[in-house]
């Protein structure tokens, strides 16, 4: 049988026009007796033979403003004719649709196709084991070839290509065009160190490939990478400029795709589960700015869809995080608002055989989504459903034990869609509405409902949702409401910070800190109390922008730039740590102790000024002490030089300088320490 069906295949494919993009492949006829494909699985020979027969009628669909390289310059090498159409929505994944109505998409799964039908016999390994290499390098490639670790990854794959002329096996394959690729979207951050040569394995590889394909490959980057070919700036730009919108001068301005001016509406939909975060800060920020620039509306939203983790403190305090971080909102609303036509909408589904009660321990459940196995009760009557509905909806024992399914696609190579969960019992009584409901939505159910009802244009997610996304459209799809665009932005990832609310939580419940506030927290009012200026905040947060690199940022950028708006303005003050200060006797010094005004800041007079006092003992941080010498001299600050005379100890431990004033010295002598000084009082 299979026999028969791979030769009625290649029959199939055999008038097909050989018609495709430059550098195609030879005609299917060309191709009938491959060996390659003896050795390989049957439904592999199948899959390339099926993609020769509706070649001419494959389009390639694509947001414009992320041009899948690796897709184009695969399918240009594999001899892939495809219609190339970039109108998808940004944030969207790539999809390859076929003239029968069938699609694919996600961009290793559209690479694994085109390499069945390659013309170019290693393009998906010679055996299982060289595919399975493969597959490794579509995963992670474009994971190591982003963000900060660009320069480690290229050190591995310099040390990876030291004695290799290709990523996989002895030939050419889709590992090496997606490497490829990925270097060569980075534009001017690759050419940079191919220019260095500083490696030099990796940059013989690169030239390898580009030479050995260049017709192909310098078609796709001079078209997507810029007007004269390799390191340029990404061609394709949605940054178009907006009719009624005033110049951004700041060299941050972002740009929304497909928004008007005046119509668009985002909404900021943050868990009341927990204080605001720096991670939250960029959202809402974010949304803010979109808002703004579009005239538009700002929704706040509360999602309160878990009761278990949900309070009025953490809402009363989100609204003050917001108010802190200056976001002008038209409205707050809550997703429990929406409960009635949630599980009206549940319900229609149900009965629609969109979705279907399940009652599979969780465990399980995991597992069979993980394997595509699907569940026993996939296929239920929708009487049988509504009857276990109620039980869910009434909060009874059966009930508790099951939960509300969609029916999608339990094959899927985005598991996302493999039948997720859209409502859960939950006997909590909730924060705003008690113990009215038994049930409540999940996030990835309630989220595209309430943002299609509220008027959402476009929700901003960051891109740990992008695995997500199709399930968004899917679930909006099915529920019969207008498409909301979604538009993605890399999640703030603090170095050595935590940033999950469950795991902030346990320190509080734990007694670690003090409360959320704690200054050591990364929570908004917790980063304000220990000095951060919102302005800092806000400007940290723009120069990122709505990037969809992922980025681990350091805490001394955000300080920085919060040093130079606090530094011209803020006064001076002295004190010294009381611990382990160390008494300077002067010899020459004044009798009796005199008062000086001082300004605060000896740049801005807005500081205002200070009574400063000069004595004959004063005090110095221990710090301080343990770096001078005998016979050194010093700088006190804002009075002149001191020589020091002599240092007495304790067991090793500093308790006593003695010196002599010397304030002519600093016209003379620039001394390597200035310190600062606090007169004795009676008592410290």
């Amino acid at each position: 049988v299979q026999q028969t069906s791979i030769a009625s295949l290649r029959r199939a494919a055999a008038p097909t026009s050989s018609a495709s993009l430059p550098g195609a492949a030879a005609p299917a006829q060309q191709r009938r007796h491959r060996p390659e494909l003896r050795g390989r699985p049957v439904h592999r020979q199948i899959s390339a033979l099926w993609l020769a027969m509706v070649r001419m009628e494959v389009k390639l669909a694509f947001p414009q403003d992320r041009p899948p390289l690796s897709i184009i310059s695969a399918a240009k090498i594999a001899g892939v004719s495809v219609i190339i159409d970039p109108t998808l929505a940004s944030g969207s994944v790539p999809t390859l649709h076929f003239s029968s109505g069938n699609f694919i998409h996600g961009v290793n799964t559209i690479l694994r196709y085109i390499a069945r039908a390659a013309s170019v016999s290693s393009f998906y390994g010679q055996d299982d084991i060289q595919a399975a290499q493969i597959d490794q390098w579509l995963e992670y490639a474009p994971l190591i070839l982003s963000g900060s670790e660009f320069e480690a990854a290229c050190s591995f794959l310099d040390g990876y290509l030291a004695t290799r002329t290709f990523l996989v096996g002895y030939g050419l394959s889709i590992a090496d065009i997606v490497v490829w690729s990925n270097l060569t979207g980075t534009g001017q951050r690759w050419e940079s160190l191919r220019r260095s040569k500083k490696y030099q394995s990796l940059v013989r590889w690169f030239n390898s490939v580009a030479a050995g394909y260049g017709d192909a490959l310098d078609e796709v980057t001079s078209a997507y990478v810029g007007k004269r070919g390799i390191g340029k700036s990404p061609a394709p730009s949605l940054k178009e400029k907006m009719p009624g919108l005033k110049e951004n001068t700041s060299g941050h301005e972002i740009d929304l795709p497909g928004a008007k001016v005046g119509e668009v509406c985002v909404r900021f939909a943050p868990e009341p589960s927990g204080y605001l975060h720096i991670g939250h800060a960029k959202a809402a920020l974010l949304n803010k700015y979109f808002a703004e620039r579009y005239k538009g509306r700002l929704i706040v939203r509360f999602d309160d869809t878990n009761p278990s983790k949900e309070s009025n403190e953490f809402v009363e305090n989100v609204l003050k995080d917001i108010e802190t971080l200056g976001v002008k909102y038209d409205v707050v609303t809550y997703t429990s608002d929406y409960f009635p036509k949630l599980m009206e909408m549940a319900e229609s589904l149900i009965k629609q055989g969109k979705a279907y009660i399940d009652d599979t321990p969780k465990e399980q459940m995991r597992s069979e989504r993980m394997d595509g196995v699907e569940s026993k009760r996939r296929n239920s009557t929708v009487e049988e459903n509504l009857s276990l509905w109620k039980e869910m909806v009434n909060g009874t024992r059966r009930g508790t034990q099951c939960c509300v399914r969609g029916k999608l696609d339990m094959q899927d190579p985005n598991k996302s869609l493999r039948d997720p969960v859209y409502y859960r019992c939950n006997p909590d009584p909730h924060h705003r509405v008690g113990s009215k409901y038994k049930v409540y939505p999940t996030y990835d159910f309630a989220c595209p409902f309430v943002d299609a009802l509220e008027g959402v244009t476009h929700a901003l997610r960051s891109s740990e949702y992008h695995d997500r996304n199709a399930q968004y459209y899917r679930i909006l799809q099915d529920m019969g409401l207008r498409r909301v665009e979604i538009y993605e932005f890399s999640r703030l990832n603090m170095v050595y910070t935590v940033l999950s609310k469950r795991k902030l939580l346990w320190f509080v419940q734990n007694k670690m800190v003090e409360d959320w506030t704690d200054a050591r927290f990364p929570t908004v009012q917790g980063i304000v109390r220990r000095g951060l200026k919102i302005e800092a905040l806000i400007q940290f947060i723009l120069e990122q922008g709505a990037s969809k690199n992922l980025n681990l940022m350091e805490w001394d950028k955000l300080w920085t730039i919060n040093k130079k708006i606090v530094d011209p303005i803020c006064g001076r003050h002295t004190a010294v740590l009381k611990e382990k200060c160390v008494l300077l006797t002067l010899a020459n010094g004044p009798e009796e102790p005199f008062v000086r005004i001082l300004p605060r800041h000896k740049k801005y007079e807005g500081a205002g000024k200070k009574a400063t006092t000069f004595a004959n003992r004063i005090w110095l941080e221990y710090a301080d002490a343990s770096v001078i010498s005998v016979g050194e001299e010093v700088t006190l600050m804002d009075w002149g030089n001191a020589i020091i005379r002599e240092i007495k100890t304790d067991n090793g431990t500093i308790t006593q300088l003695v010196g002599e004033l010397h304030l002519e010295g600093w016209k003379k002598t620039r001394t390597s320490l200035t310190i600062s000084t606090l007169a004795l009082a009676e008592k410290l």
